[in-house]
């Protein structure tokens, strides 16, 4: 659930507000110790005045220097740690310009100590101002929720727990009895919803009826126009499972995406991955050039066969392609698909390695280069295997709606191997669908990161 437009405002202006008095402060400071030590401001302290304010604003934000949440010793401890990394970057830039000299010690010294001071004068006041202020605009949502079902109680947690917005209670619907040892107070029921409204001076009214009750909805909703009270509506959606979910408008029409793969909804992004994939990939089989054609030569002696083995595996939307592995069974005609088991007679020597250190899955680089696969995704199962769980898991040919990978959440987080039961293949697409839902650049790095830390595992065989 996203902020309110007016939270999102008030977070904003308790940031920049601050941020301006503060650098307001800092580069006053920086002029006036500069003009009284040489007796003007030359251009070296007016660029290192703009330096400071532009690199203020990604290094503040990082460190969350004016958090309303945080308490006044911990966010005076961000803000000088956000002003030494700040001061810290700077002197770098003036290192490899070789600018450094230019710049009074005494003055850098002074802007230093005194400029955190003044910074820290200045944060106390406006941070409680901040809080008075987000305290009333908290104090003016006091809300209710029209619904006592599964979907009315999961939106109460989110609001009081997450959103720290007071909660006032529950409305019942009229044909329904009165709660018992619920953990919200029930206001009362539906056909008295003015005089609740005006009675707990309620503000915002969120209805979370369930999906039978959806038609009355509009009625509530025309009822209310007059009643001056925030109305937002909750859809039952409960049931369904959403893939990278999001709520839009088309030209005034309220749009609700349903399931919608994360390479359409973020274009740029999708680009960036791409060409990371691409440019990533390239350069990962020129630097193991030597591992690629050591792994070649080893399956080439230890039994007879093709180096590499093809097989047929869906990819983004379904669509079929030819992923590379270094063989590492015995050429064999089996009937049906079967995943390779604990002291499996197929697999080599020098394939039992090789898969127990995941270098079997070195070749789809290549994969990647083409376009096929991705660095970071789901792992594609065989077309057999997809075949088989389709109908067996809910929404398990969703994660096809994403490009395959050679490595990916399911696998970082130990699920790997052998999927013998129902429930492993089950847990491993709840991951796969996370990371879709949840996708980004940064994601796919993370997973990079952790994937060498996961490489040798007691699961792979």
């Amino acid at each position: 659930m996203t902020l309110s437009k007016p939270a999102q405002s008030a977070r904003g202006l308790t940031f920049w507000g601050q941020w301006a008095l503060g650098n307001m402060l800092v580069l006053g400071l920086l002029g006036l110790l500069a003009y009284l030590k040489t007796g003007e401001v030359a251009p070296h302290y007016r660029t290192l005045g703009v330096l400071a304010l532009l690199g203020s604003i990604p290094v503040y934000t990082l460190l969350g220097v004016y958090n309303r949440h945080t308490g006044y010793l911990t966010g005076a401890a961000r803000l000088l740690a956000g002003w030494l990394l700040l001061l810290s970057v700077l002197a770098v830039l003036a290192f490899i310009t070789k600018t450094s000299e230019l710049y009074s010690r005494e003055v850098l010294l002074q802007w230093t100590l005194i400029g955190y001071g003044v910074q820290l004068l200045a944060f106390i006041p406006l941070h409680s101002l901040s809080c008075r202020y987000h305290n009333q605009l908290r104090e003016a949502c006091r809300a209710a929720i029209l619904g006592t079902g599964d979907l009315a109680l999961q939106l109460a947690d989110k609001i009081s727990r997450k959103r720290n917005e007071p909660l006032l209670g529950l409305i019942r619907t009229d044909d329904l009895p009165s709660l018992d040892d619920a953990l919200y107070p029930e206001l009362g029921a539906s056909s008295y919803l003015r005089e609740l409204i005006e009675q707990h001076d309620i503000r915002r009214l969120y209805i979370a009826l369930p999906a039978h009750e959806m038609e009355q909805v509009k009625d509530l909703y025309i009822d209310l126009l007059d009643a001056g009270v925030d109305v937002v509506w909750i859809p039952d959606l409960a049931s369904l499972v959403m893939l990278n979910h999001s709520v839009t408008d088309i030209e005034g029409l309220p749009a609700i995406h349903l399931n919608e793969s994360p390479l359409t909804s973020y274009p740029t992004s999708a680009v960036l991955k791409a060409v990371l994939d691409r440019v990533a990939a390239a350069l990962g089989i020129i630097v193991i050039s030597p591992v690629l054609i050591g792994t070649a030569i080893a399956v080439k002696l230890s039994s007879p066969g093709p180096v590499l083995f093809r097989q047929p595996r869906h990819g983004m939307n379904g669509e079929v392609f030819q992923v590379l592995k270094f063989r590492s069974m015995k050429v064999h005609d089996d009937q049906m698909v079967k995943q390779a088991k604990r002291n499996d007679s197929r697999i080599t020597a020098v394939g039992q390695f090789i898969r127990k250190t995941s270098i079997d899955e070195l070749p789809q680089l290549f994969n990647v280069l083409k376009g096929d696969m991705s660095l970071v995704g789901p792992r594609p199962h065989a077309v057999a295997h997809n075949d088989y769980y389709s109908d067996k898991i809910t929404a398990y040919m969703a994660r096809h709606r994403i490009k395959p990978g050679i490595t990916g959440l399911a696998q970082v987080s130990g699920c790997r191997g052998e999927t013998e039961t129902l429930d492993k293949m089950q847990k491993r697409v709840e991951l796969d669908l996370q990371y879709i839902n949840n996708w980004s650049v940064w994601l796919d790095i993370k997973i990079l990161i952790k994937t060498p830390f996961t490489l040798i595992s007691k699961d792979i065989y």
